[in-house]
């Protein structure tokens, strides 16, 4: 293995880079119909490694990104309210500091099913989405924005700009973790730019998953994990510039990024230098960081297992919500089945009636926490709590609490 950026070696003789170990486990969005539970699964290594050159903290691409992303898919952007307001507030934000108007052209990449691109579009600001999974690019069709399937890099971009024209805003929500080739993937920004054009990318910070030991946001479709530092390494290596940033409370702390090509007119803002700071502060350029955080995750991994069986033991039922990729992380690597939680309750038709990967445990409805009336509801994505305890406070009537696990095991 070599680093995806820098092409450093990163093999196995080199333990002393190992980031963290989650042992085997299938991808985390390959959710199961039912048929399929009479056939074997496919696991894969989960270890990370941090480059000790660029401190870049990534995962080797054991499957194709093409099988990852795969047609049928199942995540759709717009089942969660709290990310939906987030991308309104954020595309009000840009056009305003922007100026973008009717004569722009907006591309988001990793479009999903138009979540964000439905508010640039009412401003009547041109746009087009950029989705390589059909299932989400048909939604987002639906809504009528133009979709493009397919994966975004340097040989998309240069055909891209060919056919239209280079854009004013990109927008890579989410996305820069999920390029197996990342150099490909920032050379392709580059291209697509125009002269004066912004990038704004969100990436979850490896500060806060350091931090706050969010082990279980890593999965196979998460290639890389980034600080500033690293990003500000990589885009500058494709003649891109980080004049601004933004910390964001969403997918547990992210960061905002806003570039433009080196030379543009635009001014550094006192954010970036005091990010960078921060994180030479916290340690983050030296690989002292990146060590000791195996026994943190085991310790999470250790305490829900016997949260699990604590609950059982007392007679309590505890069931699950958010069949999210993070969700699956946790339940695999601490070897959770439906013995100890019966069901995952979705919001999302394109899980219900499925079954986690791995775990095996089903998907099922919202009207099964009436009929059952649990005693414990497991909230998975811990980073939608509060959207999650708003939605279900019925609960609350027959005496049920809620409990996340990580960072650590609470229970409210």
């Amino acid at each position: 293995m070599k680093c995806r950026h820098c092409a450093t070696p990163l093999d196995d003789a080199l333990l002393d880079n190992v980031f963290l170990d989650l042992g085997t486990a299938p991808p985390s969005n390959a959710f199961l119909t039912a048929n399929a539970l009479s056939a074997p699964e496919l696991y894969f290594p989960l270890k990370l490694r941090t480059c000790p050159r660029c401190l870049l903290v990534q995962v080797d691409e054991v499957q194709s990104h093409t099988a990852l992303f795969a047609p049928d898919y199942v995540y759709f952007s717009s089942y969660s309210r709290s990310w939906l307001a987030h991308a309104e507030l954020y595309v009000e934000k840009a056009t305003s500091r922007l100026g973008l108007n009717s004569g722009s052209l907006v591309v988001e990449i990793a479009s999903n099913d138009g979540y964000l691109l439905q508010y640039v579009a009412a401003r009547g600001i041109p746009c087009v989405g950029i989705e390589p999974t059909t299932g989400t690019a048909s939604a987002a069709r639906a809504k009528g924005i133009d979709t493009i399937v397919e994966f975004f890099g340097l040989d998309f971009a240069g055909r891209l700009v060919a056919q239209r024209r280079r854009a004013d805003l990109i927008v890579a929500n989410n996305v820069l973790a999920h390029v197996p080739n990342l150099n490909d993937f920032v050379a392709g920004l580059a291209c697509a730019l125009a002269p004066q054009g912004v990038v704004t990318v969100e990436v979850p910070h490896l500060q806060q998953l350091v931090e706050r030991c969010q082990f279980d946001t890593i999965y196979h479709e998460h290639f890389s994990y980034f600080s500033l530092h690293t990003i500000r390494t990589v885009f500058a290596a494709h003649g891109l510039h980080i004049w601004d940033v933004e910390t964001l409370p969403t997918h547990g702390g992210s960061l905002r990024i806003w570039a433009a090509h080196s030379g543009s007119d635009h001014s550094d803002t006192p954010a970036v230098a005091a990010a960078l700071a921060a994180e030479v502060a916290a340690g983050m350029l030296e690989m002292n960081y990146y060590r000791g955080f195996q026994a943190r995750a085991n310790a999470v991994k250790n305490e829900l297992l016997s949260f699990l069986l604590q609950q059982q033991r007392d007679g309590r039922k505890v069931v699950g919500y958010g069949a999210a990729a993070k969700g699956n992380t946790l339940l695999n690597y601490a070897g959770v089945r439906s013995d100890l939680l019966p069901y995952v309750v979705d919001a999302s038709p394109h899980k219900q009636g499925r079954y986690l990967p791995g775990s095996r445990i089903p998907v099922v409805a919202e009207e099964n926490l009436r009929a059952d009336q649990p005693d414990i509801v497991l909230i998975l994505p811990w980073n939608l709590c509060q959207e999650v305890t708003e939605q279900l406070t019925y609960i609350r009537e027959w005496g049920g609490r809620f409990a996340t696990a990580v960072p650590t095991m609470e229970v409210g």
